[in-house]
């Protein structure tokens, strides 16, 4: 790939440029924000993106990148989670259910419509899932049209031919939606932006500073430069994932700790290996469920519920155990011969940050949110779903503008679509009008508008030649992640923008070559800084595949 020098930063809605980085820092200096958010994952750029539009200033650090945690690691569903209805939590899921159709008309591009297979048994099986679905469908206010229906073995021999129908001689399809975790996270951050919110990944909160006992701001070290800022506010939310008992102790050394932390793993295979047509509902050993869901030429597998007492983790270790959970339960749902780990192409690992209750199972924990007023008036947000980010953040922004004096203006009675999604929601045609535009593969098209939605002609005009042979992504992308997605870093772009180091095997490290030389034109990286970039990306694709050598 050519080293063009950079382009000036884009214009595009919302950017959260890389390149303007110092300007942002000089008016995280220089303002005091109504609202400073720690934690960049979905609860964070959600609590961002509410609170701009009902009119606050907000400021949000986070201490790697955008959706770097928890929030790039989901099983990539927005659903209700019909299996918490068993659980007794009909509230949750009304919610989450009817947030399913929300998102979707914010963003159709990251919120695909799919149908979701549940094999059974016998009719008595059946009987029991329809119920559930049934009850799910009117919490959900599902329209007609994606009503769910039931197969015959035969109906499944058309629809999903590898499904093992000596096993399972009916199945129940109902409508769930799939999406790209990361760029949804990426599209409200942006949408904070735009309507005025001052958002910084790659930025550290090492303290947190009172006045009169009450929380009144933060200090910063900005990880790529070295700045120290003092970032002044009127209420601070943690919304840190996994760390939130860390950034709590900032407050008070002596607080208690309220988190379970469950480790959840997903490995992906190649299609042909798996050649599933739709998302399929499977049911472990030990009564889990677990995913098969087809992205592309690749199927993923997943998740994994084990605890993880050993605490906060970014890159939470993929143990043998775990593929071979995942791996045995697809052997007995598929026909097409079994996984072996050696078929095992990629792999990401997790960490939910459940709210803890004493004597109850990992599994069996309740997903729901809470908000925590602590000691110096800091608000604590955790638990949570990632269908439901939105209503989550609605009420820990109304709960901080309580607890701290500040004036919300009215929600919206409509929110615009986010930013790409300003479309019909009919990803084959938006696909098909890119392909006419610019000549390109289907796939590469299908793809593109997948992650970029109706932005994906500007992606296309910042470089329409593949980043590396035979692969869909593009060179444009690189550009596009620097100037609009605030990538600052291979890996970045690898596993969080163009998304190679999970769906895209076998272009990986060339990937990551044409990433590295690319950013180093775009960031004016030395020879030495472009080499440890390749180097720790390298690391790191190798350490997610380093349960095969157990």
């Amino acid at each position: 790939m050519s080293q063009a020098p950079p382009r000036p930063a884009t214009a595009a809605q919302g950017a959260l440029a890389t390149r303007s980085r110092a300007s942002l820092l000089g008016r995280l200096e220089r303002d005091r924000f109504d609202l400073i958010v720690i934690g960049g994952g979905i609860s964070g750029v959600g609590v961002a993106r509410e609170a701009a539009l009902r009119g606050l200033s907000v400021a949000l650090f986070e201490s790697r990148d955008f959706a770097s945690g928890t929030s790039s690691r989901s099983t990539k569903l927005i659903h209700g989670g019909l299996r918490y209805l068993a659980m007794g939590d009909v509230a949750l899921v009304r919610s989450t259910s009817r947030e399913r159709k929300v998102i979707y008309r914010l963003a159709p591009h990251l919120c695909e419509r799919r149908w979701m297979v549940v094999p059974a048994r016998s009719w008595l099986e059946l009987a029991k899932v329809r119920v559930g679905v049934t009850l799910y469908e009117k919490l959900g206010l599902v329209e007609r049209e994606d009503r769910h229906r039931n197969w015959t073995r035969e109906e499944i021999s058309r629809q999903e031919p590898l499904l093992d129908t000596q096993r399972y001689a009916r199945a129940c399809v109902y409508r769930e939606y799939l999406t790209d975790d990361a760029h949804l996270v990426l599209a409200n951050a942006r949408d904070a932006a735009r309507n005025g919110a001052a958002l910084l990944n790659h930025a550290r909160v090492e303290a947190l500073f009172c006045e009169d006992g009450l929380a009144a701001g933060v200090e910063v070290e900005c990880q790529l430069t070295g700045r120290k800022l003092r970032v002044r506010g009127r209420a601070v939310v943690n919304a840190a994932g996994p760390w939130v008992e860390a950034v709590r102790r900032l407050e008070d050394a002596s607080a208690a700790p309220f988190l379970h932390l469950a480790k959840g793993v997903h490995v992906v295979v190649p299609a042909a290996r798996l050649p599933i047509r739709n998302l399929v509902l499977m049911t472990a050993a030990d009564g889990r469920p677990v995913f098969a869901i087809r992205h592309g030429d690749c199927s993923y597998l997943g998740t994994t519920d084990t605890s993880h007492p050993s605490g906060a983790d970014l890159w939470p270790k993929i143990e043998r155990a775990d593929v071979d959970y995942l791996l045995d339960t697809a052997a007995h749902c598929f026909t097409g011969g079994r996984l072996r780990p050696d078929d095992v192409v990629a792999a990401w690992a997790g960490l939910r940050p459940l709210i803890a209750e004493p004597g109850v199972a990992t599994r069996n924990l309740s997903r729901r949110d809470e908000v925590l007023i602590g000691r110096a008036r800091m608000l604590t947000l955790a638990g949570g779903k990632l269908t439901g980010y939105r209503p989550m953040a609605r009420e820990c922004v109304e709960t901080a503008a309580r607890v701290c004096g500040l004036r919300l203006a009215p929600a919206p009675r409509e929110e615009a679509p986010l930013p790409g999604g300003d479309f019909d929601g009919d990803l084959a045609r938006l696909a098909a009008s890119l392909a006419s535009e610019t000549g390109l593969p289907g796939a590469t098209c299908a793809r593109l508008v997948r992650l970029y939605g109706s932005e994906a002609a500007a992606v296309v005009a910042r470089g329409a030649q593949p980043l590396v042979p035979d692969a869909p992504a593009l060179c444009g992308e690189i550009d596009w992640a620097v100037d609009v997605l605030g990538a600052a870093s291979v890996e970045d772009v690898l596993y969080r923008r163009v998304r190679s180091a999970l769906y895209l095997p076998g272009a990986r490290d060339a990937s990551a070559r044409a990433i590295a030389a690319r950013l180093r034109a775009l960031l004016g990286w030395d020879a030495a800084r472009e080499r440890s970039e390749l180097q720790a990306a390298r690391q790191r694709l190798a350490s997610d595949l380093a349960f095969r050598e157990d």
